[in-house]
């Protein structure tokens, strides 16, 4: 392993005094690299967080978060769990289990960074890893871009201390560490894309050429300096960036092709679109560029679309992320991600202007919250009678772009006001000699 700590040393993959969460599955891999960085945290001045996400795909998937909590605790190290309902996500999305797990997994990575709670994320992915990444992009057609593979450091916050080290190596790195991991019979399901290519795929091309995957990743450094190179050609006024919009004049795409390419990647990563860019979707907007008419669209990957206007391509990016917001029932202010007030306050005077809603507190349940709306929520309309939330806002003609942030008070799923808007039965003021009155300023 100490190729590791060179390949760590070499690319900067942590500052001094960081928290590094290290997503761990329990598997050997995640296992070996949550060993090894808990073990030399003092070498590298960081603290090590073991970070484990239950993608609820298995039944027995609970026992996998028990082990690596287990072993966080013999390593000394905090742990934190997280759960995410991954088959629901595709269902809900259209998306294959393998892409909706791991969504929902970079998601929880995300929310870790930005709350503070660990300042980056270290992947295990190791070199067959990134042989399969290569091969898999190339497979899908992402061209250039795929066949670079992963870097040691991505989106700042991800970093890959694994990503020089054989599979071999880990192995004997658990042997001689007296470690032991879980395996996942999910692993062997080849219906998932890398499950195919490496228990398929690889597993021939190696048993015909032993040392196919350093060539592989070769291959990709190879492809990842060339590109280097030739992104430094692209002139940094051929991309005009926005707020979730992007512009290329029409005149850059007359350039060597390799250029065009290049900057119509750089032109949609920075919209936040780092995936799914494919040489068919690269190819359209070419052609909707040059022979487009003034106005005609394109759809692309990740709710993005671009548009022809006049002498620029514009390609902008549609997907709002949705706005979470969770705050007690108790009197006081509370800021809303759109920059208004949720106000509570106590009051002996029950008439009300417009907006204003009045509620006996002493009929709300201690477990309330305040937050937005969520699937399975029913409200209880005032004078009686019981539908589904959803329902009830649009009998009310709440616009859609708006339900989803409007503050509810919530026990569970059951609604006992909607700040603006209305009160439940269940909270009516009849023989209080005091209430909350609650209400949304700007």
């Amino acid at each position: 392993m100490l190729s590791c700590e060179e390949f760590i040393t070499k690319n900067k993959l942590f500052k001094r005094g960081e928290i590094i969460g290290v997503g761990c599955s329990g598997g050997s891999d995640s296992i070996a690299l949550l060993h090894y960085l808990a073990k030399n945290q003092e070498k590298f001045d960081i603290e090590v967080v073991a970070i484990h996400v239950d993608h609820e795909i298995r039944e027995n998937s609970y026992m996998d978060a028990d082990f690596v909590k287990e072993k966080a605790k013999e390593l000394g190290v905090r742990y934190y769990k997280f759960r995410v309902d991954a088959p629901k996500i595709a269902r809900e999305r259209g998306l294959s289990l393998e892409t909706a797990a791991r969504d929902a997994r970079y998601g929880v990575f995300k929310s870790l960074v930005q709350k503070g709670l660990v300042d980056k994320i270290a992947l295990a992915h190791h070199m067959s890893d990134q042989a399969e990444t290569i091969l898999m992009h190339i497979f899908r057609g992402s061209g250039v871009a795929g066949a670079r593979g992963m870097t040691a450091i991505s989106d700042r916050i991800y970093v890959r201390p694994f990503l020089n080290t054989s599979k071999e190596d880990i192995y004997q790195y658990l042997d001689e560490n007296h470690l032991d991991y879980v395996d996942d019979y999910t692993n062997d399901d080849i219906t998932y894309n890398r499950n195919f290519v490496r228990n398929v795929i690889m597993k021939n091309i190696v048993s015909r050429w032993p040392n196919a995957v350093q060539a592989i990743v070769n291959f990709g450094q190879a492809v990842k300096e060339d590109d280097d190179y030739i992104n430094k050609q692209i002139y940094a006024d051929a991309i005009i960036a926005e707020d979730k919009l992007v512009r290329i004049p029409i005149s850059y795409f007359l350039y060597d092709n390799a250029i065009v390419i290049r900057t119509i990647f750089r032109a949609v990563k920075s919209i936040g679109i780092t995936q799914d860019i494919e040489k068919r979707h690269i190819d359209a907007i070419k052609n909707l560029a040059l022979n487009g008419e003034n106005g005609k669209k394109i759809s692309l990957p990740f709710e993005a679309v671009a548009v022809k206007e006049y002498d620029y391509l514009t390609i902008y990016n549609r997907h709002e992320e949705k706005a979470t917001f969770e705050a007690p029932f108790k009197c006081g202010e509370f800021d809303l991600p759109n920059g208004q007030k949720l106000v509570v306050k106590r009051v002996k005077e029950f008439a009300t202007n417009e907006g204003q809603l009045v509620l006996d507190y002493r009929k709300v349940p201690k477990d309330a919250v305040w937050r937005f709306r969520q699937e399975g929520d029913i409200f209880t309309k005032f004078g009686g009678g019981s539908k589904k939330l959803k329902s009830y806002l649009i009998d009310k003609k709440i616009p859609s772009r708006l339900r989803d942030s409007i503050p509810v008070l919530a026990s569970g799923n059951e609604i006992y006001a909607i700040a603006g808007v209305e009160i439940s039965d269940k909270v009516k003021v009849e023989d209080a000699p005091t209430a909350y009155l609650v209400e949304i300023k700007k």
